[in-house]
């Protein structure tokens, strides 16, 4: 079933992320995922750079998708002039590729003032334009072009604001849900308490919103993202019964589960983050008893 479907018919959707292979082929990647197909809705790719070289990521779009995997074109606005960003757009259509999730290429702390502000944020304006050329079937400087089409677009959002943010981010997720946005999807989600009330300021957009889920295995991995990607994005009380655990692989399994079972009474699905972790991913769908 198509992604657009599942969200159609109300259903819980289910999506997960790789990276565009560099040092191995497309093939051992879809090895990797062999044992959740048909268990997940979506699975988005990210670009990986190394030493200067940069995965193909819509080649291995159309790998996922000759082997039944509905495949997710992960791009970036904020480092692409609205050519580059309109020729990637084009190459995926041309690709047979359905879906698209955009956002900025690097992660920025939240916090109470605009330079602190984000994450997620999506040059909307930027991306409003080439779309809606596309769609017309015309390039930004008025050129036909076959590759007509409508993607399910998917955005991301920051689901824990500064206290100075939210106007300025509800406007940008209105302005992408009247660009067409698809679902919105949110920063990690480990507090349910303080998610429920992000909802509560977003749902009247009628967007559906699917939580980011972050698959932790050690105290460590969680430390490492606290000090490197965003302070405080895992919780105390996380890393600390993934420190005195004594079955870690259970500990992971059930923080996981339990994070999911909340989820499914708030939102609309679940973007799962395995970090390096594919393999392992079917023991994790089958605790929290998706698909």
């Amino acid at each position: 079933m198509k992604l657009k479907d599942a969200l159609n018919k109300k259903q819980f959707v289910v999506t997960t992320e790789v990276q565009a292979p560099i040092e191995q082929e497309a093939d051992e990647m879809v090895k990797s995922l062999a044992k959740i197909r048909g268990r997940v809705d979506g699975v988005s790719l990210s670009e990986a750079e190394l030493q200067g070289v940069v995965g193909d990521t819509i080649k291995t779009c159309e790998v996922l998708k000759q082997n039944r995997f509905e495949s997710i074109y992960q791009t970036t606005t904020r480092e692409k002039s609205r050519i580059q960003l309109q020729k990637d757009l084009v190459s995926a259509s041309q690709a047979g590729i359905d879906n698209l999730l955009v956002f900025t290429e690097d992660y920025r702390i939240t916090g109470d003032s605009l330079q602190e502000m984000m994450f997620f944020h999506v040059d909307a304006g930027k991306l409003q334009s080439v779309i809606e050329h596309i769609r017309d079937g015309r390039t930004v400087d008025g050129q036909e072009i076959e590759a007509r089409t409508d993607f399910l677009i998917g955005s991301g959002v920051e689901s824990k604001w500064g206290k100075n943010v939210p106007d300025l981010e509800l406007r940008e997720m209105e302005t992408m849900t009247n660009l067409g946005t698809g679902y919105f999807l949110t920063t990690p989600v480990f507090d349910l308490e303080g998610f429920e009330k992000f909802l509560s300021r977003t749902n009247t957009f009628g967007v559906p919103v699917i939580a980011e889920v972050l698959i932790l295995r050690t105290a460590g991995m969680a430390r490492f993202l606290n000090r490197h990607l965003k302070s405080g994005l895992v919780p105390d009380w996380v890393i600390q019964k993934l420190a005195t655990a004594q079955d870690k692989d259970r500990a992971s399994i059930e923080l996981f589960a339990d994070t999911v079972k909340g989820l499914k009474q708030l939102c609309d699905g679940v973007h799962i983050i395995t970090i390096g972790g594919e393999e392992k991913l079917k023991h994790y769908l089958d605790a929290a008893k998706l698909k």
